[in-house]
């Protein structure tokens, strides 16, 4: 079936975290009632209940949970080479899911500018959260996964028509934590806040900065409003194509969030858009007690393994994740 919206269905302003399901929009209505259907007819790979979460100590403040069934049953990723690897058609790809799997397909009607490209709403078989979907654009383009504004912005939109403050957005790119390539984005429920939400960023020019608040440093971008949408997304793929052409991979993450300058510095909460630069890793890396994708650079550890979840240290994680970022000076000069 197909979503059918417009500008007015956009939540400028979420609900808070005091009651974060106070009052789900018309858009979490149906996308968590088709989910919670495909779940009870069995179109995922595990059941998925709630997750032991819990907050590690420390000034970062990283959210761990424990989802075993996901490292255990999930599909194993698929071979990455390089960066710019073209899409293969033999191997796994979104043509390939099941009518079931779909949910709908959202089509704007209407302002601000012209639309997004319609994306299709799919369930995530293997979730890290409850509500996990994927953000497809037309499979049959058979897209590698190298992320376009037109995606980007229909995700965009897609984070705006939640009413839930904690409804995020986010891209894996080759090299980056992505399991299959052909072009998809993630959408997924988070219970809880995270820093990267409120603190405020060092300015790099006037749409532009740098946050260091979380576990990784991040280029930030920020959408006052619907309107914004669209430039946003255009600078975060340019941005996106220059680390590319230096040999670097990338990771985004939308959430809604206060201006670049923090709290109390006057303007509305809007959407704020992390861009993360990275060395690319192909294949798993030795000895590293998770791997290290969107989740993990904005500070949300799926985690494999009860111990692991029980006994890690904030330390033992920051240093786990650093181990993919870029020296400080690599990054002060992008």
């Amino acid at each position: 079936e197909e979503f059918v919206y417009g500008e007015e269905d956009f939540v400028l302003q979420a609900a808070g975290w005091g009651d974060p399901d106070s009052a789900p929009s018309r858009f979490d209505r149906v996308l968590l009632a088709g989910w919670r259907d495909r779940m009870e007819r069995g179109l995922f790979r595990y059941r998925l209940g709630p997750l032991p979460t819990r907050v590690l100590p420390g000034p970062v403040r990283l959210v761990a949970q424990l989802n075993e069934r996901r490292s255990a049953e999930r599909r194993p990723p698929q071979p990455i080479r390089s960066l710019r690897d073209p899409f293969d058609p033999g191997a796994f790809n979104f043509t390939r899911l099941r009518p079931a799997e779909l949910l709908f397909r959202l089509c704007r009607t209407g302002g601000p500018g012209p639309p997004p490209d319609p994306l299709l709403v799919a369930i995530n078989a293997s979730p890290l959260e409850r509500g996990h979907v994927l953000l497809l654009p037309e499979p049959a383009r058979r897209l590698p996964q190298a992320l376009t504004a037109p995606a980007l912005r229909g995700a965009l939109e897609a984070a705006l028509l939640s009413a839930h403050p904690g409804f995020r957005v986010g891209f894996n790119g080759l090299g980056g934590g992505a399991s299959v390539n052909h072009l998809h984005l993630h959408g997924f429920y988070l219970g809880c806040p995270l820093p990267l939400e409120e603190a405020p960023a060092e300015p790099l020019g006037p749409r532009l900065g740098l946050l260091r608040a979380g576990p990784a440093p991040a280029f930030l971008f920020f959408a006052a409003d619907p309107a914004a949408l669209e430039p946003v997304s255009r600078a975060v793929c340019r941005a996106a194509e220059h680390l590319g052409s230096a040999g670097l991979a990338c990771n985004v993450l939308a959430t809604r969030g206060e201006p670049p300058a923090g709290p109390g510095a006057g303007g509305g909460r809007g959407l704020r858009v992390l861009l993360w630069a990275r060395q690319p890793l192909f294949g798993p890396k030795a000895g590293q007690p998770f791997a290290v994708a969107l989740c993990e650079l904005a500070g949300l550890l799926p985690l494999p393994a009860e111990p692991l979840y029980r006994d890690i240290t904030e330390v033992q994680a920051l240093s786990a994740i650093r181990q993919h970022l870029l020296p400080e000076p690599d990054l002060l000069r992008l």
